[in-house]
């Protein structure tokens, strides 16, 4: 039977407990942790037109190995990019992917207090991914003001780095374009950020 009205596409929204456990049973049963950071690199990648000169801007978990998949996609393409990490602190996957953006030439820089992103045409927000709560302080909160302060396009991997992902509240990246992993989070859709 055709519908009078056909319905319009559906779009899931989760909670980021929600995202957990749908990444939990995708891990246990489908497709290993490895592979799925390289398809959301990838998804990053795939999601706008590079050029210039571009800086990934890292913190310490998955969504920094997401950083890193995306740095070697970008060296192998000859786009000149930088990988700048806010520790020397990995994930298992992220350290894996760390090696072969490193294989692939990427230079490698520890953030410093007072750091400037102005010199780049683009800079992509690796810092924090949806698990993150609470306030952003420190070197994470001084290079999100670089970033929003950079004049680039910023691109944020999966969630604006320090933005609530239930909420949407938080001081936060604000990011030209947010590439969301998986499904989008109810904070991207709530607009509270600051």
């Amino acid at each position: 039977m055709t519908e009078k009205y056909p319905r319009p596409p559906v779009t899931a929204v989760l909670s980021v407990a929600d995202m957990r456990r749908s990444d939990a049973y995708t891990i246990a049963h489908f497709t290993d942790a490895r592979t799925l950071m390289a398809r959301a690199g990838q998804g990053i990648f795939d999601a706008c037109t590079w050029h210039g000169r571009v800086a990934v801007v890292c913190g310490s978990g998955n969504n920094a190995g997401d950083g890193y998949v995306l740095a070697a996609l970008l060296a192998s393409a000859g786009v000149d990019t930088h990988i700048i990490i806010l520790e020397e602190k990995f994930s298992p996957d992220g350290a894996y992917y760390f090696a072969r953006a490193r294989a692939c030439g990427v230079p490698v820089s520890l953030w410093q207090a007072g750091g400037d992103l102005s010199g780049y045409d683009f800079v992509v927000d690796c810092i924090f991914g949806t698990g993150f709560h609470g306030e952003v302080r420190g070197i994470a909160a001084d290079a999100i003001r670089a970033i929003n302060a950079s004049g680039a396009f910023v691109v944020s991997a999966d969630i604006n780095s320090g933005m609530n992902g239930d909420t949407g509240t938080g001081f936060c990246v604000l990011s030209d374009r947010t590439v969301s992993v998986g499904c989008l989070k109810y904070g991207h859709l709530l607009g509270m950020a600051q």
